[in-house]
């Protein structure tokens, strides 16, 4: 599985932006074209980007001289799957939503395929370890070795 690049370049956007105040405190406001440069991302992809972040309350735009994006909360209250949802990013690892997609064959339980939950659990696993990590984590250094195996969470 892979993410697109709109999931990709809004959470480097946004760590770009948290990065700008390290300490959780103001930043001042970051052009895009300083995203776009420093990223070696498209500035009209960000552009595009920029207007869904903006609807879902995670950045604020400052408009004229010194104007561009800045947090619109702590960057420690920021979740990536947050940024990925509106940057209305997929993290699905299936083709099955509910049943549909699934195979259709007649020895597969409620019309899903074998492999249904398989590939559900894992789309969750994916959601949770998203949801778990925020763009402070991301600043800090704080994201490797933060994926869990079932041996750490469920006892032998």
């Amino acid at each position: 599985m892979q993410l697109s690049t709109r999931g990709r370049y809004a959470v480097m956007a946004m760590v770009h932006i948290a990065s700008c105040a390290p300490h959780g405190g103001d930043c001042r406001a970051v052009p895009l074209g300083e995203i776009a440069d420093k990223q070696a991302l498209s500035l009209a992809y960000l552009e595009q980007l920029f207007a869904p972040l903006r609807r879902a309350g995670l950045v604020m735009a400052t408009r004229g001289p010194g104007g561009g994006y800045r947090l619109a909360r702590p960057a420690r209250d920021i979740s990536i799957l947050a940024i990925l949802a509106a940057a209305d990013e997929k993290l699905r690892a299936t083709r099955c939503i509910d049943g549909v997609g699934c195979l259709q064959r007649p020895d597969c339980a409620a019309g899903q395929c074998q492999t249904h939950d398989l590939w559900a659990e894992l789309d969750r696993q994916i959601e949770l370890f998203c949801e778990s990590l925020t763009l402070a984590d991301v600043i800090a250094g704080k994201v490797a070795g933060r994926a869990l195996g079932l041996r750490d969470v469920v006892p032998a």
